[in-house]
């Protein structure tokens, strides 16, 4: 893997160390996130040292956009765009997955009605519903987890489960999406308003 390229930061503004993961799988997108303190930013591996150092800049400025080092628990901001559910995509790989789920790209959709994520693992993409932006934040990761183990394992067989079970929030997550389901189902209402995230605890 090659070394960091000279001119990239390697330490945040407010003195957090940066470190550069370079993936062969990684064609065009890149991600930011926090993890044990560390700023992560993982560029495709073709990129230059230029690319590097610009591109290592520009996700830096936006983590510290997003608030301090990787805060944890329910009060973290929903990602709403695109490049936000890659970053939390690829951080959640990184805690859960031991970052083996690399996926070339992580975006909303529109047209999912009857599923909440799918995945394509030939391809490496995963597609949310815009359906689950106003659910918890538990939730959200829940169904990111999900895809980003079918790019792992295709069916839902034990071996995918165990990649889920280290996820605190799996049979919570479910439930909940299961109970939405029913209420959509049968008509009965559902305020946005309604839905909030759980305190921690």
């Amino acid at each position: 893997m090659p070394g960091r390229a000279a001119g990239t930061p390697t330490t945040t503004a407010d003195g957090a160390p940066v470190e550069v993961r370079r993936s062969s799988r990684r064609r065009r997108t890149v991600a930011a996130f926090w993890e044990n303190g560390t700023a992560v930013v993982a560029i495709p591996a073709h990129f230059s040292g230029a690319q590097e150092r610009d591109w290592v800049e520009r996700m830096l400025a936006k983590l510290r956009a997003q608030g301090s080092r990787g805060q944890k628990g329910n009060g973290r901001r929903r990602p709403g765009s695109d490049a936000a559910l890659a970053s939390r995509a690829a951080e959640l790989s990184a805690t859960y997955l031991g970052g083996r789920a690399e996926p070339v790209s992580v975006r909303w959709v529109t047209n999912q009605n009857s599923r909440w994520g799918s995945a394509t693992p030939s391809e490496g993409t995963i597609r949310l519903s815009h359906k689950l932006r106003q659910m918890p934040q538990w939730v959200i990761d829940y169904v990111l987890l999900h895809e980003l183990a079918h790019l792992l394992v295709a069916a839902h067989n034990a071996a995918f489960w165990r990649l889920l079970a280290a996820y605190p929030e799996t049979e919570r997550a479910k439930a909940f999406l299961e109970g939405v389901s029913f209420a959509t189902a049968r008509g009965l209402p559902a305020d946005e308003d309604d839905v909030e995230e759980a305190p921690a605890g």
